[in-house]
């Protein structure tokens, strides 16, 4: 029973940004990224497109390419740098010297902070209120280390449950500290979920990969350890993994590459490039995602990272179709030359 209930709370010590997380039904139409739930921005990161969703929570300099469309709250930290205008549904709160390239439109309360600058002016039918707010991870610290401190261990279980849960009918969008996403490439250096129905554009990069059912890649998949590409996904690029394994599900097209070390591919997916593998390659009847990609724990074992630094990094990030090892099996009857993807 505590087992169960250890997995039903979130635990104090657990990094909420610590993963790439695109839930289902998310799409990029027309250089937005559109989402039913929130859209979740760790500091320092880079998002060259403009964002469309529930609440919008962007941690200190957080950089914007686009428009900012928020129905529910706009929070944005301080230096954050929006390209375009801002449009909140509810209440925004603006850190010191954020900057906004268009306008500004709030239809609850304005909270805002010194040396802020908009160029196009800014429209509020709530309150307005001229100060520094706290940043929200801040405010959340503070105040469950305080419960933490009177010994209020029920209460800031509690809380923090609350706050990640939040009752919410849409899984929100979470974007790592330190990530870049563009329609180019997202690059992030933490694991990667993506949910159901989505249709991204660009090369998708991250530690692992876990990808769900019935997607659009627009680009390639390339991870440091497994890739899981779900059913009825198709993929335009390579799907690229330096030592773990890559696992692909019935019906998914994958009109690249596949190399990796362990390749499992599904017996009615479709590959049209070279398969690749160090190790093994086997051909599977099982479904390789049985549950919902976004709602299921996270299985990655621990004991298989490989992370090495920035070698590892330049390697992953030399070419977009890699260099496919010269030592493994191949199912396209060729020679040891390396085969470029569509």
């Amino acid at each position: 029973m505590a087992e169960r209930a250890s997995r039903t709370v979130p635990s104090l010590r657990s990094d909420p940004l610590d993963e790439l997380v695109v839930p289902d039904e998310t799409h990029v139409q027309e250089h937005d990224l559109v989402t039913d739930g929130d859209v979740i921005a760790g500091g320092q990161s880079t998002i060259e497109f403009g964002v469309r969703g529930g609440n919008v929570i962007a941690g200190e300099r957080v950089s914007f390419g686009g428009h900012i469309e928020a129905e529910g709250d706009c929070r944005l930290d301080m230096w954050c740098d929006v390209a375009d205008n801002v449009l909140v549904g509810e209440d925004a709160y603006l850190g010191e010297r954020v900057h906004i390239g268009g306008e500004l439109r709030v239809a609850g309360n304005l909270d805002i902070g010194d040396d802020v600058d908009i160029e196009d002016g800014f429209d509020a039918n709530g309150w307005i209120v001229i100060r520094n707010p706290m940043p929200t991870i801040v405010f959340l610290f503070v105040y469950l280390s305080q419960l933490l401190r009177v010994g209020e261990q029920e209460k800031a279980e509690k809380l923090l449950s609350a706050v990640v849960e939040d009752e919410r009918t849409h899984e929100p969008v979470v974007v790592p500290r330190g990530s870049h996403v563009s329609d180019d490439a997202w690059r992030v250096s933490t694991p990667g979920r993506i949910g159901d129905d989505c249709r991204l554009h660009g090369n998708i990069r991250a530690q692992s990969l876990v990808v769900g059912r019935d997607n659009e890649i627009f680009g390639s998949l390339r991870a440091k350890e497994g890739i899981t590409v779900g059913a009825g996904t198709e993929v335009t690029g390579n799907v690229t993994t330096r030592s773990g394994t890559i696992r692909v599900g019935p019906d998914t097209h994958v009109r690249g590459d596949i190399s990796g070390g362990y390749v499992e591919i599904h017996r009615d997916a479709e590959v049209e490039g070279a398969i690749r593998a160090r190790e093994e390659m086997t051909i599977v009847s099982e479904p390789v995602v049985d549950d919902a990609v976004i709602d299921s724990e996270d299985e990655t074992d621990a004991e298989d990272s490989d992370v090495n630094g920035e070698s590892e990094d330049a390697e992953l990030d030399h070419d977009e179709a890699g260099p496919l090892p010269e030592d493994g099996p191949r199912t396209d009857g060729g020679d040891s030359p390396e085969v470029d993807g569509p």
